[in-house]
């Protein structure tokens, strides 16, 4: 079932989902060579306690941080360790943030220093497969618009989607319905309505699509170990077009 939110809910989201824009901010501008994975996840967590959010992983079926940081081919769900980023290196970073019983979640990938060309053409890829899906998310397209528009930026420049990983709902919870995958042809499954609120998240690789599942459960990886970005927005249908809700300002896109 999917949950259709009220104004309310939605300008809600849009304060939770400004201290998850404003605590990704923080971090990213941390990552440097050297800097630990737990330090990350200390900045985050701190900040969001002294602005009153609760880092909405935290606990979150047994999650034991605040951020999920998957460096290098390490697509999602990584969890902090005394890893040092080293010059080069991709840090995914992957934020939910409860505030008000309400749920917004973003994630970005962070270069560490200079990294090589087509390092940084995966992160623009990644970067634009998002813009492309978000302007899909318009009231009366299908949810699969959103998933084949990610898939024609993607793989028009020769990159992979991992297939197995999708986007979802999100708002009164961390994951509602619908889950939207990243592929797939147009104008299929549900109509999308004002009040929907997406977590619309491009998740690719610089080799194959396929990954595994790490020991600890949690941490997902390329199984060829390319590169892999993740970039994520949560997003409302609204009728003047798709509001972007963890991005300063909660603006509408243009």
């Amino acid at each position: 079932m999917i949950i259709r939110k009220s104004t309310a809910e939605i300008e809600g989201m849009a304060l939770a989902g400004q201290l998850v824009h404003e605590t990704l901010q923080l971090c990213a501008e941390a990552v440097e060579p050297g800097i630990t994975m737990l330090e990350l996840d200390r900045i985050a967590d701190e900040h969001l306690a002294s602005r009153g959010g609760t880092p909405t992983s935290k606990g979150y079926k047994g999650y034991p941080a605040a951020l999920c940081i998957s460096p290098n081919s390490m697509v999602v769900h990584g969890i902090p360790t005394g890893y040092r980023a080293k010059e080069g290196d991709l840090i995914s970073l992957d934020l939910g943030v409860t505030l008000n019983g309400l749920v917004a979640d973003s994630a970005v990938t962070v270069p560490v220093g200079e990294i090589d060309p087509d390092a940084q053409r995966l992160l623009d890829v990644c970067q634009e497969a998002l813009a492309a899906g978000i302007e899909q998310a318009q009231v009366e397209n299908r949810l699969s618009d959103i998933s084949h528009a990610i898939q024609v930026v993607v793989e028009d420049a020769g990159f992979s989607v991992v297939r197995s990983l999708v986007g979802h709902g999100v708002g009164r919870s961390y994951h509602d319905d619908p889950q939207i995958p990243n592929y797939g042809p147009p104008g299929r499954g549900p109509l999308l309505q004002e009040g929907m609120t997406l977590a619309i998240e491009p998740m690719i690789t610089a080799g194959g699509p396929d990954v595994y599942v790490h020991e600890d459960d949690w941490s997902i990886s390329s199984v060829d170990d390319s590169l892999a970005a993740h970039f994520e927005h949560t997003v409302a249908i609204t009728p003047e077009g798709p509001r972007i809700l963890t991005k300063a300002g909660a603006a509408l896109l243009r």
